[in-house]
């Protein structure tokens, strides 16, 4: 995806949670995780923004403030030509790599021969997990769906 610097709009959210209870930070670390934000510094990250995306990090702010932390929202657009490709480079090569596991996986399970209906769910499971988060497809992602759905008729063939 060709990205014009600076057209893009970004969601911020930094936030600070207490050390202690550690439950709370290691919850939102998580739920951040999942979504696939791109950590910009020590409690700021960032998403693409949209109404999801927004929402989704509206909600982790609301957590944040509920286990006795600090957060804000921020829209923003890069200043700097070279960061925003920085930040697009680095979510789409983190993505890229899933999907490159997806691709391995896959073929590893298509080369043995017999295919096991587990292991097609798994992979169309963590297809579905990946693509929450593909803000910028790379170009393994059409081959990570294409060796998936290779695997799964070559399981309903047999």
């Amino acid at each position: 995806m060709t990205v014009v610097p600076g057209s893009l709009e970004w969601i911020l959210l930094a936030y600070r949670l207490p050390r202690e209870p550690s439950t709370p930070r290691i919850a939102v670390w998580r739920k951040l995780g999942r979504l696939g934000v791109a950590k910009l510094g020590d409690g700021l990250v960032a998403l693409p923004a949209d109404a999801r995306t927004q929402e989704q990090l509206e909600w982790i702010a609301d957590e944040v403030v509920a286990g006795g932390g600090e957060a804000t929202l921020w829209k923003s657009r890069a200043t700097s030509a070279w960061a925003e490709r920085e930040l697009v480079a680095k979510m789409a090569e983190a993505i890229e790599a899933e999907y490159g596991t997806v691709i391995a996986t896959a073929e590893v399970a298509g080369a043995d021969g017999a295919v096991r209906p587990q292991t097609v769910a798994r992979l169309c499971r963590d297809l579905r997990r990946i693509s929450k988060r593909d803000y910028f497809p790379p170009p393994s992602r059409d081959k990570a769906h294409r060796v998936v759905e290779a695997l799964a008729s070559e399981r309903v063939g047999t």
